[in-house]
């Protein structure tokens, strides 16, 4: 972990997506552009698949009562020495059998482009953050993402042949096994790495594709402050034994930013990006090609920058017209950025989140995404005294 950043602490999260199971069939193709060229929301009933959020409790100090995509803070054990007897077997590929990312080095967002064995730690960054992510998914959520070691040779010859090792599933263990080690897991994440070694399993990090990176805005939440590595995952189904586990919630994302309109839950501005952009990919097996496919192309930082005008403020993203040329993620001084024009109508690029109310956002994008990433579904606000249509 790197104790060197003075205003961020480094976390992982994992947007994880499970299919309803068979005989599902989709009633209608994904809807496109309405006669005013604002695009709509699939229905819900399109969706193949549920993404997992959790409700964070109402005393924590970050987003209390939010719904979330699993995840936290990085752990000291996550970049421990003793994950290389655990993954002995894939330390002589890069990245563990990672694929690599075609991205710049200088252009990569400094979560994945530091060098954490100048900071002490043999574990690549990539992979301790994946770690990071499925550790602490299975902390909140009770779901354990592993692969038994009795695959590691079906899994380096996959290395070998095709360059990388590509996992689509959940391994189930007895409900006993699972909440013991749960619980032990909350009491010292170190206890990750044990359960790993007793359990003769791998964490799998190759079923987890890199995303995006959200930093939290300069004085938007309190006084803590998160860099993010955003990985996705998709399971063939939920695992039944994790439907019934209090403050989860399994639904599609058409269900869920339906819901936060209508106030019924709240998340923060990165979830109803992402949730936005899942609603590109009703099926499942059409997410999981697209994440898969565009992971090795890297992806951009980003800081919302958010200023404000009379009406409405505005959460400035990378790419647009009035996101500061200097980088603001060390810098005080993007809290006084000025306040954008209202005059929206020119062809100036935009990317920005503007938020009405809490309930209230809307995606403006007129910018082309950076590698190979997917724009989020745009759609108007719903007003609160009316029903959204999905």
């Amino acid at each position: 972990m790197n104790t060197t950043l003075k205003h961020w602490k480094e976390a992982a999260t994992l947007i994880l997506a499970a299919g309803r199971g068979r005989g599902f069939t989709p009633r209608a193709p994904l809807t496109g552009e309405s006669s005013s060229g604002q695009s709509h929301l699939p229905h819900r009933s399109l969706f193949d698949y549920d993404v997992l959020l959790l409700k964070r409790s109402g005393k924590s100090g970050f987003m209390p009562n939010a719904y979330v995509f699993p995840g936290g803070v990085v752990d000291a054990s996550d970049f421990s020495s003793e994950w290389l007897d655990i993954f002995r077997s894939f330390t002589n590929s890069p990245t563990f059998g990672l694929r690599s990312v075609k991205q710049h080095l200088e252009t990569r967002p400094p979560i994945f482009a530091t060098d954490r064995l100048k900071l002490g730690s043999p574990i690549p960054g990539e992979v301790a953050l994946r770690i990071c992510a499925l550790r602490e998914t299975f902390e909140e959520s009770g779901v354990l993402l592993v692969a038994p070691k009795i695959e590691e040779k079906k899994m380096l010859k996959n290395i070998k042949d095709f360059g990388y090792i590509e996992h689509y599933g959940v391994n189930d263990l007895c409900s006993s096994e699972l909440t013991k080690w749960r619980a032990l897991v909350n009491q010292n994440p170190s206890n990750f790495i044990r359960m790993c070694r007793e359990l003769q399993v791998l964490p799998n990090i190759w079923a987890l594709h890199e995303w995006g990176n959200w930093l939290t805005p300069a004085s938007r939440y309190g006084t803590t402050r998160f860099d993010t590595a955003f990985f996705i995952c998709c399971l063939q189904e939920i695992p039944h034994s994790y439907k019934m586990i209090r403050k989860l919630s399994w639904s599609t994302p058409s269900e869920i930013l339906q819901s936060y309109q209508a106030q019924e839950l709240w998340i923060a501005p990165p979830q109803f990006y992402e949730l936005s952009r899942l609603c590109r990919f009703p099926l499942l097996n059409d997410l999981h090609n697209f994440a898969s496919q565009r992971a090795t192309a890297g992806c951009e930082q980003w800081m919302p920058v958010v200023v404000s005008n009379d009406e409405h403020h505005i959460s400035l993203l990378p790419g647009d017209k009035l996101y500061p040329v200097d980088s603001p993620r060390d810098s005080e001084a993007a809290k006084n950025t000025v306040p954008p024009s209202k005059d929206h109508q020119d062809a100036s690029p935009l990317h920005r989140i503007v938020i009405s109310d809490r309930y209230t956002l809307r995606v403006q994008i007129t910018i082309t995404p950076k590698y190979n990433h997917v724009l989020p579904v745009a759609h108007s606000a719903v007003s609160h005294d009316s029903k959204s249509q999905f």
